[in-house]
C-alpha cells in the first residue's frame, strides 16, 4: 500500500518539474504539496498498515505519522498546505497565479525535493 503513495509522490514531483519548465508556476506549488502529502501518507501506511486519513494539512499528517519536525521544516509544511487550499478555489487561482514567479516556484520545488528525500529516509 505504501508503494502506491511513494509512486504517486514521485509522479507529482516529476509533474512539478515539468510545470516549472513550462512556466505554469501555480501548478508547481500544487504538485509540490501533493508530493509531500503522499510521501507522508506512505509513511503512515507503512507504519499502520491502514489507509492514511483523508487529510491535506501537512502538519496534521506529520503528527499522525508521529514525526519529529523541526520548526524550519514545519514552516515549510504549513506553507505548502496553504498552496493546496488556495489552488482549490477559483476566485483565488487568478490572484495567486499572478503573484507566483519562477524563482519562487523553483525555491518551493527545491525545498520539496529535499523534504521528500528526508521523508523517504524515514521509512
Amino acid at each position: 500500500m505504501n508503494d502506491y503513495w511513494t509512486e504517486q509522490a514521485q509522479y507529482d514531483l516529476d509533474t512539478a518539474k515539468a510545470m516549472l519548465e513550462s512556466g505554469r508556476y501555480l501548478y508547481v506549488l500544487f504538485c509540490c504539496q501533493q508530493a509531500v502529502e503522499k510521501s507522508l501518507k506512505a509513511i503512515i501506511a507503512e507504519r499502520t498498515g491502514e489507509l492514511p486519513p483523508r487529510l491535506h494539512q501537512l502538519m496534521r499528517l506529520s503528527r499522525v505519522a508521529e514525526l519529529e519536525v523541526d520548526e524550519q521544516r514545519a514552516d515549510f509544511l504549513r506553507e505548502l498546505s496553504a498552496y493546496y487550499i488556495q489552488t482549490r478555489y477559483p476566485e483565488e487561482i487568478m490572484d495567486i497565479a499572478s503573484r507566483v514567479k519562477k524563482d519562487e516556484a523553483a525555491r518551493v520545488l527545491k525545498q520539496t525535493q529535499e523534504t521528500v528525500t528526508w521523508l523517504k529516509s524515514i521509512k
